[in-house]
């Protein structure tokens, strides 16, 4: 009996290993990039980066989530506001989102494509090849960028070369869409951007600044209850 349990660990270990005996490959789920993220991320080990989350990615790249981690109730759409306003009553007096304008370019709809978000940010298309999808790049954002509290991260692209240096997120959140575009129009505000807030089908707050900056937020309504966010942004 003894000798089975030990042939029986033997055989587990070489599994978990990723490698095959037999042939020497390896095990796709143990080298899998995102598999080894969630597996070896600094959370499991760090108490103090309790407040990142990279639960979403093993849901892959998609656009819409019929599992989200956060359930779109009352309840949540309030926890986000509140939490979302207190970081920002921390640096000061939060302003009011002025009245709508029409917008003066493209507010990019659900169905845009990655040609239809660098237009959106004013980039050339020759930052097409430039981009990457990595959630990383959720980690990467500025400041003026950051994601909403309690907002959970679905896509996320991004470029780092000279004129291409963007990033493309999508992200879902209970919270409503104004709470939303006051949370983003005050970071704009805030980082010396020029804000303006666009109302219609797609609500969104479209911000420049100097050296060709620009940051692009849309809110939508998503099938799951939440809103969907479109979060880009050029940066010098």
């Amino acid at each position: 009996m003894r000798r089975t349990l030990v042939i029986v660990l033997s055989l587990w270990l070489a599994a978990c290993s990723g490698v095959r005996e037999e042939d020497g490959t390896s095990d796709p789920l143990a080298t899998d990039p995102l598999v080894a993220r969630a597996l070896h991320d600094p959370l499991m080990s760090d108490p103090d980066l309790s407040a990142r989350n990279e639960a979403n990615a093993l849901l892959g790249f998609v656009a819409d989530s019929g599992l989200p981690l956060i359930p779109a109730t009352p309840e949540a759409a309030q926890a986000a506001r509140e939490e979302g306003r207190l970081e920002l009553l921390e640096q000061g007096e939060i302003p009011p989102l002025p009245a709508p304008v029409a917008a003066s370019g493209s507010i990019p709809g659900a169905e845009a494509n990655a040609a239809d978000l660098l237009a959106a940010l004013d980039a050339p298309e020759a930052c097409l090849p430039d981009l990457s999808d990595d959630f990383a790049w959720a980690a990467d954002l500025p400041e003026v960028a950051a994601i909403m509290p309690h907002g959970m991260v679905m896509r996320a692209a991004g470029a780092r070369r000279g004129g291409c240096n963007l990033r493309l997120i999508s992200y879902r959140t209970p919270a409503a869409a104004q709470d939303v575009l006051q949370y983003h129009f005050t970071r704009a505000v805030r980082a010396g951007l020029r804000p303006e807030y666009h109302s219609g089908p797609d609500s969104a707050i479209v911000a420049r600044g100097r050296q060709g900056a620009v940051l692009v937020v849309v809110a939508r309504p998503s099938a799951t209850g939440h809103n969907a966010v479109d979060l880009l942004v050029r940066l010098p």
